[in-house]
């Protein structure tokens, strides 16, 4: 997930939102432990699908490839990648997504999730 090449904050000790790290050898202030992180064996996949799912005790989320998404798929979505995880953890990389996703938006623009907001040329839908 993290690679120990970029500058993220990993999602199990991300930097407060607002806050840079402290400063190199900054007198008073503790500096946190570099955390390395080995990325050979990981797997990268590709998914515009995802559902979230859970228990009292863990998050399930499963990712997939949603062949049709332009509406309602005719096939079934094959999952392929169930992650399960703690709530604790859920809620780290829950703050560290929104961080990338604000450093994103700052660059590039909002972005807008509602498909039909992000269709040229078309009207807005109404309810009635």
């Amino acid at each position: 997930m993290a690679n120990s090449k970029h500058d993220e904050p990993a999602a199990g000790n991300p930097t407060p939102a607002g806050q840079n790290p402290p400063p190199a050898g900054q007198a008073g202030e503790q500096q946190r432990p570099k955390v390395e992180i080995s990325d050979a064996k990981a797997v990268t996949a590709y998914a515009n699908f995802c559902r979230v799912t859970g228990t009292p005790e863990e998050l399930i989320i499963d990712f997939g490839l949603n062949a049709q998404p332009g509406g309602v798929p005719n096939e079934p979505i094959e999952v392929s990648l169930r992650i399960v995880t703690n709530y604790y953890t859920a809620k780290r990389l829950l703050h560290a997504l929104t961080l990338s996703v604000q450093r994103h938006e700052a660059a590039f623009g909002v972005l807008e999730t509602d498909i039909q907001k992000r269709i040229v040329g078309r009207q807005p839908h109404t309810p009635t």
